[in-house]
């Protein structure tokens, strides 16, 4: 750039010489007009020449290089050096703009750790990354970054999540606490254990999704690209015909017709729209990941301004996804006792229900008691505890075993135990609904959402309860995984040729209906493998006003691309016409190019700017 801008100064003063100076000898100008036009337009000519060989014909280093070349031809000197400094210097304008963009994503997303401090044989040696295995064990320094997920196991510290998670609040974390790579230790000294290798490690997963995103093009690009491939040769053609036929016809000057037809092929680049369009997504996912949210590609931001369904899981996702068990409710045996099977039964399941269960127990299980357990999705829990079969599960679970019960009626969610075919009660676990669910819910509706709907495998009187309280259109209950993902078939099917469908969910048992909707939001992403991989979106927190931010981004972002494309057209074509009539000079021919391409890019990088989003 600092290069580019020598010469461009030292071109633009060698032209103001030649229009200063009063040269005796005509050729001393003409001369440092040639020089100031050779340094400013070599680099031009040199593309244009090597795309030539390339097959690329009709891009504007060849535009530029034709239009200026034919102006010396006809003796327009001056104005041939004029035309090409003009766009050089609204192309290194143009230049300092798009970097400027791409170094502001590049800084928010500097979160690689460059090296780890491996502790081994109670010595700290520094390593690279790519040395750390599982199980390692980890020394970070305040001030330096996490380089791998982990656990700690020695140390409590304040953490700076920001760059992950969009959040300005530090987290506090000790002895038992995950940690994610490309957190910043503040403060205390902190020893992790390594739970991830770099390469499955959140950064890594983060840094790829990012640099990938732009591979994922809108269906705006590839209009653009499309319409750039047609519009440049068949406006090519019409120059020729300006000044190989028209003259003829019109018994006009054939200079007077080069002229024009040359202002004609500077007018035509589509430079202003092919440039834009992309920086205007590229400023929307680098914008969108300042607050948190992970946008895959521009296909999907596309998409998500014209979503008008949503479609919500209901536990993590509009609950706090933190079960308590509530109450107890034995049938011949103690309370103890029913627990204990419960939480023997439940002892490997990760579900949420699980941990409330084996929280309540209070008792250290005895693995060796259990001789086999087996998981039945969307059921429950098979097991043989002491040599007693154990079921624990919903009432599909005892009614598909046979085994006679009487149904809970309260508004929880309800697990059922039987022991060697006999009923032995149920346990009573409720959840939640997070804090900021109804007010989002509302926003949403404020924001082009025309339905809400929730999905859920909880009995009826529980998902009627919270979609009642949360003032949900449609709730649909006691559903299995698969019974989800025909509903957003089904779904789909109906919405077909009207707004795009938009699910979320938690990311772990929804992930066949997150890359089954139109956009798939997965939330609480942060350090969640499956949500990463089957989202198109991801919200770093579990905060449900991120989703009206990626909305509102979206129709931000959409609203840019609509005005650099209106703008660019309407400019371009009142000028082509301007020029074809020639009532137009090569002056406004250049500004219906680069200053066109110049106004749309920063008109672009507005959609980095998300103080007018982040408000809700």
């Amino acid at each position: 750039m600092k290069k580019k801008g020598i010469i461009i100064l030292l071109s633009f003063l060698i032209f103001i010489i030649t229009i200063l100076f009063n040269f005796p000898n005509i050729w001393i100008r003409n001369a440092l007009c040639i020089l100031s036009y050779l340094l400013v337009g070599w680099e031009v000519l040199r593309k244009a020449i090597k795309n030539i060989f390339k097959g690329e014909l009709f891009d504007e280093n060849f535009l530029m290089s034709i239009a200026t070349i034919g102006a010396i031809s006809i003796g327009s000197l001056q104005e041939a050096v004029s035309v090409m400094l003009f766009y050089q210097i609204g192309e290194f304008f143009q230049d300092y703009a798009v970097d400027k963009s791409k170094k502001s994503i590049t800084d928010l997303m500097n979160i690689r750790p460059d090296y780890a401090n491996l502790f081994k044989n109670k010595t700290i040696k520094k390593v690279s990354l790519e040395e750390v295995k599982k199980g390692d064990t980890l020394i970070i320094r305040a001030g330096e970054k996490i380089p791998v997920d982990g656990v700690v196991i020695e140390g409590s510290s304040t953490l700076d999540t920001k760059a992950l998670t969009g959040e300005f609040l530090p987290k506090d974390v000790g002895v038992g606490s995950e940690v994610l790579s490309g957190c910043i230790n503040l403060d205390g000294l902190l020893k992790i254990r390594v739970s991830k290798e770099f390469k499955e490690s959140t950064v890594s997963k983060i840094l790829d999704l990012v640099e990938n995103a732009s591979n994922k093009k809108s269906q705006s690009e590839k209009f653009i690209t499309k319409f750039a491939k047609y519009y440049t040769p068949t406006v090519v053609t019409i120059a020729l015909i300006m000044v190989t036929i028209i003259p003829f016809i019109t018994k006009e000057s054939f200079s007077i017709w080069l002229y024009r037809s040359l202002s004609f092929l500077v007018v035509s680049c589509p430079c202003a729209l092919v440039i834009s369009i992309p920086l205007s997504f590229f400023g929307g996912i680098g914008g969108a990941s300042k607050m948190g949210i992970l946008i895959k590609g521009s296909n999907y931001l596309e998409a998500l301004s014209k979503v008008d369904t949503i479609i919500f899981d209901k536990t993590a996702t509009l609950t706090q996804g933190i079960f308590k068990v509530q109450k107890v409710m034995p049938i011949a045996i103690s309370k103890k006792e029913l627990l204990h099977y419960a939480s023997y039964a439940e002892v490997y399941s990760q579900h949420p229900i699980a941990y409330a269960v084996k929280e309540a127990y209070h008792e250290k299980i005895d693995e060796s008691e259990i001789k086999s357990v087996k998981e039945l999705p969307g059921y429950g829990i098979k097991a043989n505890i002491g040599g007693h079969t154990v079921l624990a599960g919903n009432e599909k679970l005892l009614e598909d075993a046979k085994i006679p019960f009487e149904k809970c009626k309260d508004n929880a969610t309800i697990l059922y135990i039987a022991v060697d075919s006999e009923y032995k009660g149920c346990i009573l676990v409720a959840d939640e609904i997070k804090k900021d669910a109804k007010k989002s819910l509302q926003n949403l509706k404020k924001n082009k959402i025309k339905k809400i709907i929730m999905l859920t495998g909880d009995r009826k009187s529980v998902g009627e309860d919270v979609a009642r309280n949360l003032k949900i259109d449609e709730v649909y209950t006691d559903l299995l995984p698969q019974d989800k993902v025909a509903k957003v078939e089904s779904l789909l099917k109906e919405q077909k040729g009207k707004g795009k469908i938009a699910y979320v969910g938690d990311g772990i048992n929804d992930a066949p209906a997150l890359a089954l909707s139109d956009v798939g939001i997965a939330m609480g992403g942060v350090g969640t493998d499956s949500a990463i991989e089957a989202a198109d979106i991801v919200i770093m927190t579990d905060e449900l006003k991120r989703i009206i931010h990626a909305i509102n981004l979206s129709h931000k972002t959409m609203r840019i691309v609509t005005e650099n494309i209106v703008f660019a057209l309407f400019v371009k074509i009142v000028v082509l016409i301007l020029a074809a009539c020639g009532l137009s000079t090569m002056w406004e021919a250049v500004f219906a190019d680069v200053g066109v391409s110049f106004i749309a890019v920063l008109n672009s990088l507005r959609s980095l700017n998300i103080n007018q989003i982040d408000k809700h």
